[in-house]
Order: structure tokens, then sequence, then C-alpha cells
């Protein structure tokens, strides 16, 4: 699984860099032909003074694309809420398939 994590309008630091990936390598649990994962990280100003983080993330496996997009005040927090949006997709589609 090859995990490639892009930030916009910021610079990354390492430990939330390191935070995303522990976080991806649980994926592997929830669906073992995962191809690429993609994770954006932005810095979305709606309002001038308050900006949103916002935490995209991209899943694809062979026939099928996940994609989850959520924001908050925190990277971690918007990750984290992606994260598991994320994996409630995953294990809906393997019910299906399955059935």
């Amino acid at each position: 699984m090859n995990v490639n994590i892009q930030t916009v309008h910021f610079d990354a630091d390492v430990k939330l860099t390191d935070y995303v990936t522990k976080k991806m390598e649980k994926l592997n649990t929830f669906h073992d032909r995962i191809i690429k994962v993609d994770v954006f990280l932005k810095l979305d100003n709606v309002v001038h003074t308050i900006k949103d983080k916002v935490a995209e993330i991209s899943v694809h496996v062979p026939r099928h694309q996940f994609f989850v997009k959520c924001s908050s005040k925190s990277f971690e927090e918007s990750f984290d809420n992606a994260f598991e949006s994320l994996i409630s997709q995953i294990k809906r589609k393997k019910n299906k398939l399955a059935a």
C-alpha cells in the first residue's frame, strides 16, 4: 500500500505526518487489496480570521475508489472523523460484495 500525504497552504510537522501514517497502516485490516492512499491536509479560510482544517482521504482499490472529506478546528480531529467515515464506507462495500 502506497500512502501519499500532501499538504496545501502549509507545511506539516513530523508529528502530524507520523500520526496520519500510523492510522493509515490500520486500513489493511479492513481491506486487503488497497493499492494507493492519498491524504490531503488543507487550510480552508472560509472566514478570513478563522481557518478550518480540512482532511481528505482517497483510497484506491481494484475497480473502486473511496473518498472522504471532513473539516474541523484541528487536523487530528478532521482526520479522525474522515478515517472513521472511510472505514464505514469500506465495510459497507465489503458487505455488499459478500451478500
